[in-house]
């Protein structure tokens, strides 16, 4: 393993480029597909990439947003006691590998948000306290609990075919989450995975001549906290805790509505209002709070470039038809039987153009659930072998790392190597699950 994991590395290192370049290179190959395989034409794909580009502004903000709020609450001094005190009971690289991704996998199951943003900071966390492990396998190793996310109670898929009144509630009906997340096969499939991957990680550790660490001061905010006179009426309120505590009882009041009568409905927007209540209450001062913004910020900019191409890229997929193309190849080669292993492995290849659980679903689910019912296969299975296809090949795809690599300052080549091999193990059990349970 450690001969194989120095060798993925080493071949990452090469070749894998910047995310930026890797979307853009997307970009392009998208165009010459739609162009190959669809009836588009050369100027319909570019305006079906323009007419895309701006789609996913929201969900653009709403990571910045995850990422911003996310280093601000851990910059905070309550939050870091918190995560220094669970660091704690990492005493070697073996278990700090281990803790890492035990956390990252339940966080990530709870939702995807909150654990990828929570995996990667608690992994700088323990790179403080243990200083021979390798950086780079213990970032790699709190992305990999990204895995989960779909199986989870955050599923964006799951959870839209449980609400009343969705897309497709005409053609499958309302599916409970008893079929899909709590079923016994998806249920086994995330059992297998908390249990396997931890150990995978822990298996790829490399020799200690090719570990890779990390200084930990390099790892200390940079925001700094300096107690100044205060004389002016403006400077009293940019050191006001009073203000900053009635901003933060808004926000739990709020919270504590939401969750009365909503249930648990752990959103992307009820995360980060989270994320920023905590923030503003644990800084104490307003200005302490944005100094610690500013701080964030810097870690943003991969999101802000990146996420207008692969809306483009999405543009593309969809409306020439691309994507209902790609999924019918493997439609047509499968049975009742294989249809589920297909749907999955049909999402995973679908995902490097459109990496949204929501985008994807709506790109796939109208050529899957017809075949699905000429084939008569459960229409929750086929949904959950999309849902998992969708988090499957996140493990390689630059896209969903970004926010993980912002805070852990490592480019993806730097992890790569090590998420391939939690690819080949999660598409094993995934598939295994699908075909088998």
């Amino acid at each position: 393993m450690k001969t194989l994991t120095r060798w993925s590395n080493t071949i990452m290192e090469r070749f894998l480029p910047d995310p930026y370049i890797f979307v853009a290179i997307l970009t392009l190959v998208v165009f010459a597909l739609g162009i190959v395989f669809t009836d588009s034409n050369p100027l319909d794909m570019v305006v079906h990439w323009g007419d895309g580009f701006w789609e996913l502004l929201s969900f653009t903000m709403q990571m910045v947003i995850v990422l911003l709020a996310g280093h601000v609450l851990a910059s905070s001094p309550v939050f870091k006691k918190v995560l220094s005190s669970l660091s704690s009971s990492a005493k070697s690289p073996g278990s700090a590998i281990l803790l890492v991704t035990v956390i990252s996998l339940i966080a990530c199951w709870i939702n995807w948000g909150f654990g990828l943003v929570i995996g990667a900071l608690f992994a700088k966390e323990i790179a403080k306290k243990v200083t021979t492990v390798d950086y780079r396998l213990l970032i790699a190793s709190a992305y990999s609990g990204f895995i989960v996310w779909h199986g989870g109670l955050g599923g964006s898929i799951p959870l839209s075919i449980a609400t009343a009144g969705h897309p497709y509630a005409n053609h499958m009906g309302v599916v409970p989450t008893s079929e899909t997340i709590f079923s016994t096969y998806n249920l086994l499939i995330v059992g297998i995975l908390f249990v396997t991957v931890p150990l995978l990680n822990r298996f790829m550790m490399p020799k200690p001549n090719d570990t890779i660490t990390i200084d930990p001061s390099l790892l200390e905010d940079e925001t700094e906290f300096q107690k100044e006179e205060q004389f002016t009426p403006a400077e009293r309120l940019e050191n006001s805790t009073v203000l900053s505590m009635l901003i933060g009882a808004l926000g739990i009041i709020y919270l504590i509505h939401h969750f009365a009568t909503k249930g648990f409905d752990l959103n992307l927007n009820i995360v980060n209002l989270m994320f920023f209540t905590l923030g503003i209450i644990f800084h104490g001062t307003p200005k302490r709070f944005l100094a610690a913004v500013a701080n964030a910020v810097k870690t943003t900019g991969g999101i802000i470039i990146q996420f207008p191409f692969y809306a483009g890229i999405m543009g593309m997929m969809t409306d020439s038809g691309l994507a209902a193309v790609m999924s019918g190849w493997f439609v047509s080669i499968s049975n009742e039987v294989t249809f589920p292993l297909f749907t999955f492995y049909a999402a995973g290849l679908v995902n490097f153009f459109v990496p949204s659980g929501g985008g994807q679903w709506a790109v796939q689910a109208p050529i899957m659930l017809d075949a699905a019912q000429t084939l008569g296969v459960s229409y929750s299975k086929t949904a959950m072998a999309i849902a998992w296809g969708d988090a499957w090949t996140n493990m390689i795809q630059p896209f969903w790392a970004l926010p993980a690599l912002a805070i852990a300052g490592l480019r993806a080549k730097d992890i790569m190597g090590y998420c391939v091999f939690i690819l080949l193990l999660s598409g094993i059990v995934i598939s295994a699950g699908l075909l088998f349970f």
